[in-house]
């Protein structure tokens, strides 16, 4: 793993999965018709708040929707994981940190596990039961509250880098 994060933490890597995942975020999902708000981007979600939602969505939705779930949503964790564990890898404050590169991967299985769960929700209802959507919604929940740690890390870790890189720099222009 360590050389994949190697990989996706060089500028070029981090370049295109960052512009990729916000093509699919701000351009790509809008545009898929759908037919109502998708279950994913919510925080969490009751049973009766999956029903009518699945209901809204219509049999064309669902279908459309399952379709999105299985092919661009799996696309995006890849896209997402990629960056962040890049920007992680590269941004780590010692060389033996590294390991925090795999934080993303960890949210990225949320995210698929999250992706299967709303696939089977769309692809059996109405035979859907109370427990199946509080597996999904709590697949959703612990994703948003996951990614939102990584991206804090993420961005921290940058922030953080870029400072020691300034001060490096003033040091050794005035030194």
């Amino acid at each position: 793993m360590r050389r994949y994060f190697e990989a996706c933490s060089s500028a070029a890597a981090l370049c295109v999965t960052l512009t990729l995942a916000l093509i699919l975020i701000f351009v790509v999902f809008p545009a898929v018709p759908i037919g109502g708000e998708v279950l994913d981007a919510k925080g969490r979600y009751t049973y009766g708040e999956a029903l009518a939602a699945l209901q809204g969505y219509g049999e064309t939705g669902r279908e459309t929707y399952a379709w999105a779930s299985a092919t661009l949503d799996t696309l995006l964790p890849l896209l997402y994981v990629s960056f962040l564990a890049g920007l992680v890898y590269r941004c780590r404050p010692t060389d033996r940190s590294w390991r925090l590169a795999y934080l993303p991967v960890v949210v990225g299985v949320i995210d698929l596990g999250e992706n299967v769960q709303i696939v089977l929700m769309l692809t059996t209802y109405p035979d859907i039961s109370a427990g199946q959507v509080a597996i999904a919604s709590l697949f959703t929940s612990c994703k948003g509250h996951a990614a939102l740690i990584c991206l804090t890390l993420a961005i921290t870790l940058a922030v953080v880098s870029w400072i020691r890189r300034v001060h490096t720099r003033i040091r050794d222009d005035l030194g």
